[in-house]
């Protein structure tokens, strides 16, 4: 499914937050500002990630992302799919400029198998910029722009028809 999910990744249609077809339960997930792996472990016994493609582009190769961070040649490209008990709930890229990958940000090129939020929720140099929330088909998707000491990449998260986000509103999380 992840795979196919790419392009999907990629072709998410951007809506203004005060759109109507943003209910409350969903801003609720979408607008998540702690780590949806965190977010993931409420729901499931274990959150695993399927790595599908990492290493560096081209800024050309990055598209209209890159214009969302600052102008460099290469970009750090890492593209996941994350599970929740061996089930696929969401696809995700996450686009680092070369020049954010100095000093400990060099990790985010070692992360393997570790989901990117528990490397990013463990740094207390964590800032969020932005989050836009968006659509690819039925599917809900959402950005964002962090920061590790000042240092940004780009999030981009797809979550699939498996994941919590599309269960009935009135089932409670676990706490």
């Amino acid at each position: 499914m992840a795979e196919n999910a790419l392009p999907l990744l990629r072709a998410i249609d951007w809506l203004p937050e005060s759109s109507p077809l943003l209910t409350a339960s969903l801003l609720d997930w979408l607008m998540e500002e702690d780590s949806m792996t965190r977010r993931f472990e409420r729901h499931c016994q274990q959150v695993t990630v399927n790595l599908l493609r990492e290493g560096f582009i081209t800024a050309q190769e990055a598209g209209s992302d890159a214009e969302l961070l600052p102008a460099d040649r290469r970009f750090w490209l890492r593209e996941i799919e994350l599970c929740g008990d061996g089930v696929p709930w969401l696809v995700a890229r996450t686009l680092v400029p070369e020049s954010t990958l100095i000093g400990p940000e060099q990790k985010l090129q070692q992360l393997g198998t570790v989901p990117l939020g528990r490397y990013l929720f463990t740094s207390s140099t964590l800032t969020r910029d932005f989050i836009d929330v968006g659509r690819s088909g039925n599917l809900w998707g959402r950005r964002s722009r962090l920061r590790l000491s000042d240092k940004p990449l780009l999030l981009t998260e797809l979550f699939l028809p498996a994941s919590p986000l599309y269960a009935r509103p009135n089932v409670k999380e676990n706490q």
